[in-house]
């Protein structure tokens, strides 16, 4: 039997939520987050950071087993000698065991030096580690738990030994000192069909000239953490006490008692009822059972985790209140606002008495969304971005993590009710830097009539006030510098962002916007992401059922499109409901399994996708992976099809608002 360490990740995990221990690597309870390292690593840039960490500190040893035995053996090998450095270093002290990004030995000194694909700015003057009260930051705790528990491993087992921590992230402060530096991070295939990450011989001096990553001393902030200083995570037992907690339930495979809360939204230990037939167990299911003795009517009901942006779930959880229709006017602080159609409060409110009265009747403000749209001017205009960021810029100058726009898509609707999908681009050469191109390609398809150009959620206008910002500071700026400058004022609101400041008459508008005021479907329960309300809008309106129940997408005589040909978006299962049409679309990867590829698409409420993205995640493997063209190709035509749809999503949406208010 292998034993059960309690690693790094597992100590994360077990912060996140102690139950979790006894869920996780049970096939039993299957767990519904990604688990292809290399994927997440590929999403974020990690793969990235972690070579380019060893050439800022270079000459280290590799630890390449991955038997703890084997690792742990020549880890204390390489230790005997008086200064080394090690990569992968693995540590053990009884039931816990870690593995080192980074560990250099000089004489009796450790320097344990965590990479991380995380980022601050060294131009700003204070440390984002803490609050302005002096405890230790929300955003920055994971990241500072963890290299505390590494430095407690160290410590134990080389008590003999200084102990000093140090974490290293992106510098948003450095600027790039070469062309092409991040092409010199490829993945490849080694010849057991493994992933991994091979760096260019051509890796130069001047590459690695200006530091992209800083290395940060921690041990103050580490010491917080020992002594619980800043935080009240271990108020209950300690930092060492806590740790022993969870290694014995680990290591014994006992469950801890659940503690249910807001925490539980985002579960991952989940099932569908159909897995349950076939013997799957349910982790989210039971802790809620085992607490409160759910029964699976209680079960069938809407809880208060579905209840968009609550922000007291623990609190009314805690007094008893779990159920969606427990909630009351009180609890929800219900207020109104200054702006036409449903406060934050009272779409909560109208989300509960639905759920209360089992509605599934759609509500739509009818008076408020009718003066909105006698303000549009056609022809109307839907563009959606695909974006994405990366630890090591593709252009001298620039920094760590700035803003890359890769793809957009367009679709027009005319005054008669015509659509077509007009634009759409994409940039897959690798090491290509896109952006000012990006915004002049839209330019060219925007900028030749007035009409209303729509976005879903803020996402679209951020982007293009970071292009306007790499615009402004380009050292060898494009000859159009100026008039890309003015076309992106001329659809931005920058009202209140830093240095920029201005609202263009022509200023894009935000269909999540309008959703969240003027419209709610139960069927979305309580989310506004558009790969929810496109299904919603799907189910309740009679008119896109029988517009888009035929095969006219992609059609001469239909709705023109760039990538689709005789298409049907509405597709209905055996139950009569309207199948996802996000799930009709082509695997975007022949070889990511269902799983983690349907986890590639999800998204939260605020339309921001998680885990990276599919679409990031495709950018990535174009950009750094050594491919064939067919997969090259594949995978283009994938994006394409993705990023054509969420236009056209917004534009079904649009046209069901059309046909109600008539």
């Amino acid at each position: 039997m292998k034993y059960r360490y309690l690693t790094k990740s597992r100590f994360k995990l077990g912060m996140e939520c102690p139950t979790k221990l006894f869920y996780i690597g049970n096939p039993l309870y299957p767990d519904k987050s990604i688990d292809d390292p290399f994927l997440l690593a590929l999403a974020d840039g990690g793969f990235q950071v972690g070579e380019l960490a060893k050439h800022y500190i270079p000459g280290g040893n590799e630890i390449t087993s991955t038997i703890h035995a084997e690792a742990e053996r020549e880890t204390l090998e390489l230790l005997q000698q008086e200064n080394v450095v090690i990569y992968e270093a693995a540590i053990r002290f009884e039931s816990l065991f870690i593995r080192i990004d980074i560990l250099k030995k000089q004489g009796n000194r450790l320097e344990l030096i965590e990479v991380k694909s995380k980022s601050f700015n060294s131009d700003d003057e204070e440390l984002p580690f803490l609050t302005a009260r002096g405890a230790l930051s929300s955003s920055w705790k994971p990241y500072l738990y963890d290299i505390a528990f590494q430095a407690h491993v160290l410590k134990r087992a080389m008590p003999d030994h200084e102990i000093h921590s140090y974490l290293m992230i992106a510098d948003k402060g450095a600027k790039c000192p070469t062309d092409g530096l991040s092409q010199k991070f490829r993945v490849k295939k080694d010849l057991r069909n493994r992933k991994m990450v091979k760096v260019a011989s051509s890796l130069s001096a001047e590459d690695l000239s200006v530091p992209l990553l800083a290395v940060i001393p921690v041990d103050e902030y580490v010491g917080m953490v020992w002594s619980g200083s800043g935080t009240d995570d271990f108020a209950e037992r300690g930092f060492e006490g806590t740790i022993a907690w969870l290694a014995e339930a680990y290591e014994k495979n006992i469950k801890i008692a659940p503690a249910p809360g807001g925490k539980c939204r985002d579960c991952s230990f989940t099932c569908s009822d159909e897995e349950l037939l076939t013997g799957l167990k349910c982790g989210f299911r039971e802790c809620w059972a085992e607490t409160f003795n759910w029964t699976d009517r209680d079960f069938n009901e809407q809880n208060v985790l579905a209840l968009w942006d609550f922000r007291k779930k623990d609190e009314v959880i805690a007094a008893g209140k779990r159920k969606l229709a427990d909630i009351s006017e009180d609890d929800l602080g219900l207020k109104e606002d200054d702006k036409p159609g449903l406060s934050r409060t009272q779409r909560q409110l109208l989300q509960i008495r639905k759920s209360r009265s089992g509605s599934a009747e759609p509500y739509l403000d009818r008076e408020n969304l009718a003066a909105e749209m006698r303000g549009w001017t056609y022809p109307l205009h839907f563009i959606d971005f695909e974006t994405t960021i990366n630890p090591i810029p593709f252009t001298k100058g620039l920094a760590p993590y700035e803003m890359v726009a890769f793809q957009y898509s367009h679709h027009v609707v005319e005054r008669d009710g015509t659509v077509r999908h007009a634009g759409e681009y994409l940039s897959a050469e690798p090491g290509v830097f896109p952006n000012f191109s990006f915004v002049r390609a839209l330019q060219r398809e925007l900028e030749g009539d007035r009409g209303t150009i729509f976005r879903y959620s803020n996402h679209e206008n951020s982007v293009l006030l970071a292009i306007y910002r790499q615009l402004a500071a380009a050292r060898n700026p494009p000859k159009d510098r100026d008039e890309l400058l003015r076309f992106i004022v001329s659809i931005t609101n920058a009202n209140g962002k830093k240095e920029l400041s201005w609202t263009s008459p022509r200023n894009m508008v935000d269909l999540w916007h309008l959703v969240k005021r003027y419209y709610y479907d139960p069927y979305t329960k309580g989310s506004n992401s558009i790969k929810y309300v496109l299904p919603a809008v799907l189910n309740s309106s009679d008119f896109l059922k029988e517009k888009y129940g035929k095969p006219i997408y992609g059609v001469a005589s239909g709705i023109p499109s760039l990538n689709f040909t005789n298409w049907q978006w509405l597709q209905c299962d055996e139950r009569g409901m309207v199948k996802d049409p996000y799930a009709l679309l082509p695997k975007l990867f022949t070889d990511i399994d269902e799983k983690n590829s349907a986890l590639l698409l999800s998204s939260d409420d605020d339309n921001v996708i998680k885990h990276g993205g599919a679409a990031m995640t495709a950018f990535a493997r174009l950009h750094f992976e050594e491919m064939t063209e067919y997969e090259r190709e594949a995978i283009k035509g994938g994006l394409k099809k993705y990023c054509e749809l969420d236009t056209m999503a917004m534009v079904m949406i649009y046209e069901a608002w059309m046909d109600w208010l008539q």
